[in-house]
């Protein structure tokens, strides 16, 4: 992977939903260059590990923002059956790529954020979204109109029951979700702009400072900040053939004596906040690791999981 930004740690809660009180896109860090250039009006595969829980399938979008991660337009839709081709009970995917045409309008910009959420049709309400930094080229348009990108299961939007069996549920979100215009240089028009002030607020609005948004990554030209040995068991993009084993979140680290370089004996891939400061430990292979959360946020436990997310 290249190198992560400066003050970022790897992220090793990578797959896990985000958080109802967590930050869109998981960060707010800018990336120190982007990590794939894409033409406008080209042909992208968009694929995904195989090793995580479908949950029945689920409602998709695959959004771009141009105003550093405030308001997203959708590009492509995969509605109803997320990782599957008709209604499922399954948490094991029988679809692990989608291959769309990215809308000609695009407009040219080197601080697109691209991004793809999920809302899971089975399990514990949860808003799912990972986000990479890319380079649109190519175009002749100045703006792109398409709909608003829909955020449901997480603090100040609508909550999207499971579906039960019911593939329409929640589907008028999506249906009747407004337009918003985006331009290359970073304004946004249209009745789609986000009503909620939740998001708004948390996101670096520079355009001159975003490249990013991002914790995952795409095939061949992106990177990802999550490390050989990361995760949870949900799902990300696929960047390589790097192996991910699953950490318990639910196991603390345990004390134990500390080995030749300084380390601690612990059990590999147990978490838990930091009891001296508003990070969290990981251990990696019998030694704990420290990990900063974000600028403004701590960690939490919830459900057995632990997270970073605003006081």
């Amino acid at each position: 992977p290249a190198a992560l930004p400066s003050g970022i740690q790897y992220d090793y809660s990578i797959k896990n939903p985000i958080p109802a009180d967590g930050i869109l896109c998981k960060s707010n860090t800018p990336w120190p260059s982007p990590v794939a250039t894409w033409t406008a009006g080209q042909s992208v595969t968009i694929p995904f590990y195989p090793d995580g829980a479908a949950h029945g399938g689920g409602h998709a979008q695959f959004s771009v923002s141009y105003d550093g991660g405030n308001t997203f337009a959708v590009v492509y839709e995969v509605l109803q059956y997320m990782f599957f081709t008709g209604p499922s009970s399954s948490n094991t995917p029988e679809v692990l790529s989608y291959t769309f045409t990215l809308p000609a309008e695009l407009p040219n910009s080197d601080s697109v954020i691209f991004a793809w959420s999920w809302v899971n049709a089975i399990g514990n309400r949860e808003f799912y979204m990972n986000c990479a930094d890319v380079v649109i080229t190519g175009s002749s348009s100045s703006s792109y109109t398409g709909k608003q990108m829909v955020i449901a299961n997480h603090n100040g939007y609508p909550t999207i029951p499971e579906f039960d069996g019911d593939y329409t549920t929640g589907l008028s979100y999506y249906e009747n979700s407004a337009n918003v215009t985006v331009s290359g240089s970073g304004t946004v028009s249209g009745s789609g702009t986000y009503t909620s002030s939740y998001n708004a607020p948390k996101a670096n609005t520079d355009p001159t400072l975003i490249n990013v948004i991002t914790t995952t990554a795409l095939p061949e030209a992106m990177v990802n900040n999550s490390p050989t040995g990361a995760v949870d068991s949900d799902y990300e993009f696929d960047s390589d053939s790097e192996s991910y084993s699953e950490l318990d979140p639910d196991s603390e680290i345990d004390s134990g004596d500390s080995d030749s370089d300084g380390g601690t004996d612990c059990t590999h891939g147990a978490m838990n906040c930091a009891s001296d400061s508003p990070g969290y430990e990981v251990c990696v292979w019998g030694t704990k690791v420290s990990i900063a959360c974000g600028t403004g946020t701590v960690c939490k436990g919830t459900n057995g999981a632990i997270y970073c997310g605003w006081p």
